[in-house]
């Protein structure tokens, strides 16, 4: 798994500070950025976060670049609506050796590791001899349509994986970028920290997570599972392991 922050909103963390100046003082959009230092700026950050005022926060966006993930992660991933994705196709990206993520438990089995591997070299096959098939089957259609041999070759090889994909399986790679405003962002941490959370998508929102710290240390220093700044929510799923994960969140953002 790569994960890089791409991009972010300009000191986010002064820009917070103004939309919240603008809700709690007399002062116009003109000046709202006057006096904003880093310790003012620090005062108006707390206050939002203990009074759970987190509109504010919606105004600033990070953007990451992720690869080395599945499409399992993807679809978990993108049950976070209120964010912008930008996903590798595997309609127009024919899958030529795919990649794959191999889970832990998976790769420290020899005998689960190595029927593992079969699978994923048999669908390979499949969706080799599955593109090939289909293929052939278009681009003979298309040239009797009257297309020439370049355009039906070009159309038949995308109608075709656009089909072979199907016998893909979930542990196939993908990139993506995803950008979430900050609001969201704390959402998807707290869901997807928790110990209950699939392996694959909590490692990947704790690197987001230490990544947006390192430019907004104020405003994520308590961000992580639901249980770092308030109860667990999970009842009797509860994990049961409340102070050590708000040791662990909340060590990090010293």
């Amino acid at each position: 798994m790569k994960v890089t922050l791409l991009t972010h909103t300009p000191d986010p963390e002064k820009i917070i500070a103004a939309a919240a100046k603008l809700c709690y003082s007399e002062s116009g959009v003109e000046n709202i950025l006057e006096g904003l230092d880093e310790e003012r700026c620090e005062k108006f950050l707390n206050m939002l976060m203990s009074l759970g005022h987190q509109s504010p926060i919606e105004h600033v966006t990070f953007t990451f670049g992720i690869e080395g993930v599945s499409r399992s992660l993807l679809a978990q991933f993108t049950r976070h609506r209120i964010a912008s994705y930008s996903v590798k196709s595997q309609r127009y990206v024919k899958e030529g050796m795919f990649e794959y993520i191999t889970p832990p438990e998976i790769e420290n089995n020899e005998k689960a590791k190595e029927l593992f591997i079969k699978t994923m070299e048999a669908d390979q096959k499949a969706y080799d001899e599955l593109a090939d098939i289909l293929y052939k089957k278009h681009y003979a259609t298309l040239l009797a349509e009257g297309k020439d041999e370049k355009t039906a070759a070009k159309m038949a090889e995308k109608m075709a994986i656009e089909d072979a994909r199907f016998v893909l399986p979930n542990a196939c790679e993908t990139k993506m970028v995803v950008t979430m405003n900050a609001r969201s962002l704390m959402n998807f941490f707290h869901h997807r920290c928790c110990t209950r959370a699939q392996w694959e998508i909590r490692d990947l929102a704790d690197e987001m997570l230490r990544l947006v710290k390192e430019v907004a240390p104020t405003l994520f220093k308590k961000a992580g599972p639901s249980c770092v700044a308030g109860p667990c929510p999970e009842g009797k799923m509860t994990c049961g392991k409340t102070l050590a994960m708000r040791e662990k969140y909340l060590s990090e953002a010293k």
